[in-house]
């Protein structure tokens, strides 16, 4: 049997949805949480500081922290086939930080996306079978999205 464990990060990350039929069609953003689930067996080994658990919340911490919050946190994501969105998001300063992704940048391919970020460095953390199973992306209180395994 294995156990489960959760933890997010958040960002403010701006984005649109170019083709949608209403208003996030418009630049915004959003207070997101990228939240991992991850499964595998409680370390055992007597005496190191991981025992008795999954893996160390710090380190899930450490991962989306590299891998998903300094990528998009105070960015605007945006879809390389937006053109109408490169070229607003261009004129802008060199502070400005745009990240600019092969897809429509909605929470369900935000979702796949940050677990295609996150997976490798989970898979390879401890040598317990661990396993990233889901990553879960809230865009609103009300609206979750996921990608499983």
């Amino acid at each position: 049997m294995t156990t489960k464990i959760r933890r997010y990060v958040e960002t403010d990350t701006g984005h649109r949805v170019p083709n949608h039929k209403s208003k996030c069609r418009h630049f915004h953003g959003h207070r997101y949480r990228f939240e991992a689930e991850i499964e595998g067996d409680i370390v055992e080994t007597e005496g190191v500081s991981e025992q008795g658990m999954l893996m160390d919340f710090s380190d899930v911490s450490s991962i989306l922290t590299v891998h998903i919050h300094d990528v998009v946190d105070h960015a605007f994501v945006v879809y390389e086939g937006d053109e109408e969105a490169r070229s607003v998001l261009s004129g802008l300063s060199a502070e400005h930080r745009t990240v600019i992704v092969p897809f429509i940048p909605t929470a369900e391919n935000l979702a796949k996306w940050a677990f295609e970020q996150v997976e490798p460095h989970i898979r390879t953390a401890y040598g317990n079978r661990l396993r990233l199973v889901a990553m879960h992306v809230r865009e609103t209180p009300k609206s979750w999205a996921s990608w499983h395994a």
